[in-house]
């Protein structure tokens, strides 16, 4: 070794001092260094893993959130239908209740109609009663008796009704 120019002295002395050195590097300087990176890249890695966390929660929330929304969407499609259909019955019940009033309308009018005709029937036989028995006394002159205007009455109303 004495050829290459070393002194085993030298290097010794020199390893124990770079031994020194590296000693007091590693426990006072590179130790805590790597310690602080370690703890960093552990809370990268929390980090990390709470954003897929909360990455995995808003996919859920909003997955939750359309399932509700389509919910919603088909309630108020089903109560726009239970509208629909209840407008439906009530205009159907209305107009069965108008359908009803109308009848009952032509009912009442018919039978007003059909008891006017009677009494204008009735109305006119007895017209004509009166008309017979006025023109048989003017005809023939004789003055009738309460019977006999009856009698002719009578007899005019069987002619008029046959």
């Amino acid at each position: 070794m004495d050829k290459l120019g070393l002194d085993w002295r030298i290097l010794i002395a020199q390893t124990i001092s770079f031994s020194v050195v590296f000693f007091v590097l590693w426990k006072f300087a590179y130790g805590p260094i790597f310690a602080m990176l370690q703890a960093r890249r552990e809370k990268i890695a929390e980090a990390l893993a709470n954003a897929e966390k909360i990455k995995a929660d808003v996919a859920r929330t909003e997955a939750e959130r359309q399932k509700i929304l389509a919910d919603a969407g088909d309630k108020a499609n089903k109560l726009i239908d239970e509208g629909r259909q209840a407008a439906a019955r009530v205009r159907e019940q209305e107009t069965q209740k108008a359908i009803a009033t109308a009848e009952q309308i032509v009912t009442k009018a018919r039978e007003a109609a059909a008891q006017e005709r009677v009494q204008m029937l009735a109305q006119l036989k007895r017209e004509v009663g009166r008309l017979v028995v006025q023109t048989t006394t003017t005809v023939t002159g004789k003055i009738l008796t309460p019977d006999d205007q009856r009698r002719l009455a009578q007899e005019t109303e069987k002619q008029l009704t046959a």
